[in-house]
């Protein structure tokens, strides 16, 4: 909020703290500028790690099914094999031909038994198998990618702990700023025309009888009514605040050189 003023300030001393503001937030970005790509690197890398332990994780338990369905399968055999035993010794006792051809029929089935359980148990070996390369493939991937985030964790560090004491201080100032701005529409219209603005720069002063943001030219009438300081005049095309070059301390020929 606003601090109460001895008087109202006028529209020069807003333009002028509008344009201080604008300077302080401009130095700001350069110092996140500085940072580059890398505070998005870091976390497409930790999103990337994320997944490649779920995978790793998803696999192991894979493992772990298979590895408990060859335990069924290998007590399927023995159960199999242990009925396969009692069946041929109870067709030493048969009465008939009949009680023979039913027994007879009870190994045959076990029989089977054991060769889908045999081959259920290569099928999950292959698998298992398959699932260790995988997790061998994601683990390397995992661990260069940990690799990796260490370096550029490190690089963002050692920039952010060079940058952070001059950041601080920067955004220190501009809430004071803020706080002395008896405008606050005004200061948020500021703060929105920033945030849309592709450089970032909310108040542009007029270079080469054209606006300092977008370069579209300004009429001179308009130039005018700039140079008075009476009101607040924003670009037609870009709707970014503009003020002379005085405001901005720029000398016409200054600023009439640049662009």
């Amino acid at each position: 909020m606003a601090t109460k003023q001895d008087k109202e300030l006028t529209v020069e001393e807003r333009l002028k703290m509008l344009y201080q503001l604008q300077t302080i937030l401009s130095e700001v970005d350069r110092i996140k500028t500085l940072r580059g790509e890398l505070p998005l690197e870091v976390q497409d890398l930790e999103d990337e790690i994320e997944g490649l332990q779920t995978r790793v994780n998803n696999y192991k338990n894979d493992m772990a099914e298979e590895e408990a369905s060859i335990k069924t399968f290998h007590a399927n055999i023995d159960s199999a094999a242990a009925l396969i035993d009692k069946y041929t010794k109870d067709q030493d006792n048969v009465r008939n031909n009949r009680e023979y051809d039913y027994l007879n029929k009870e190994i045959e089935y076990q029989h089977l038994n054991i060769e889908l359980a045999e081959k259920k148990i290569n099928e999950a070996t292959k698998h298992i198998e398959s699932l260790k390369a995988q997790i061998n493939e994601a683990q390397e991937q995992l661990d260069d990618s940990e690799h990796v985030l260490a370096e550029k964790k490190g690089e963002l560090d050692e920039i952010v702990s060079e940058t952070r004491q001059d950041e601080e201080k920067l955004r220190e100032k501009a809430k004071k700023l803020e706080g002395k701005m008896d405008d606050v529409r005004l200061l948020t219209a500021f703060k929105r025309i920033r945030k849309n603005a592709r450089n970032g720069l909310g108040v542009v002063y007029v270079q080469r009888n054209a606006c300092g943001g977008c370069f579209n030219r300004i009429p001179a009438q308009r130039q005018m009514e700039i140079k008075l300081h009476k009101k607040i005049i924003v670009c037609e095309y870009c709707g970014r605040i503009l003020i002379d070059p005085e405001i901005a301390g720029i000398s016409d020929v200054d600023a009439k050189n640049q662009g």
